[in-house]
Parts: structure tokens; sequence; C-alpha cells
């Protein structure tokens, strides 16, 4: 079952080609429409993704700042691909990005420039990001 925005079918069965070639498969301007409310547009759509969330010490405001720096200068469109949330679960159409984000460090008093990988969808709804991913680079 697909619970994205986007209409392709997803892959039958786990070990299928997950790319989707083209791309990104969201607007920027869909995407940021969904921005601004303080994350509460925002899941975390899979367990990974919230404890990557969690061990980060990022809330989904964060979040909601580097989906939004996504569409910077300073960040790249790294591809599409279909993710599954749960071995038995559903299916969403996600855009993924590297984003170099500004973050406040209370160990060294000044903000450091931090690198994101971030993977999203827009729900079949179209209210919501559904985050897939949200970690550093050393957790690829």
């Amino acid at each position: 079952m697909n619970v994205s925005k986007y209409t392709g079918v997803p892959p039958q069965s786990d070990t299928a080609d997950r790319k989707i070639a083209g791309g990104p498969i969201y607007s920027s301007t869909d995407v940021q429409n969904l921005l601004g409310n303080n994350g509460s547009n925002i899941i975390a759509w899979t367990n990974k993704c919230s404890d990557d969330i969690q061990k980060n010490s990022l809330d989904l405001e964060d979040v909601e700042k580097i989906i939004s720096a996504c569409f910077s200068s300073r960040s790249y469109f790294k591809g599409s691909e279909w993710c599954k949330q749960a071995p038995t679960g559903p299916w969403a159409a996600c855009d993924a990005y590297v984003v170099f984000f500004n973050q406040w460090n209370e160990y060294a008093y000044k903000e450091l420039e931090y690198e994101y990988y971030i993977k999203y969808a827009i729900a079949k709804s179209g209210k919501v990001l559904l985050t897939v991913s949200c970690h550093g680079p050393e957790e690829r």
C-alpha cells in the first residue's frame, strides 16, 4: 500500500529496486507549504527516524528547519526511492537530501555546521510530512 501523495506503484517485494527515476518527487512549494507550524505537520514515520531524532536531541521544530534547509544552496538532492515503514508496513515514495544546517552546540557555546541526511514524503492527504530518516553522516 502506498501512503504517499506520489501516485506510483510500490515495489512488489523488499528485494526489488526501490529507486524512483527523475525527481525530486515533491516540489519545494508543496513541501514549504507544510512547514512553519512548529513541526505540527511532521510525523516521524519510522521507529528508526524517531530514534535518530531523539538520539540527536532534536524536536519536530528542528526537523522542520532541516527540511526547510533542503532547498538552500548549501544542500543537495540525493534521489527518490520507495521506503517501507516496517517489515509488513505500508510504502511511501520519498525524496532524500543531504542538508548542511547550523545548530547551536552547547559544548562549543556557538553555532556549528552539521550535516544531516533526511528523507521524507508528503502523505496521501497532502497535509503531513512523513519523515523516514533524519541522521548525521556517520549513520548512513
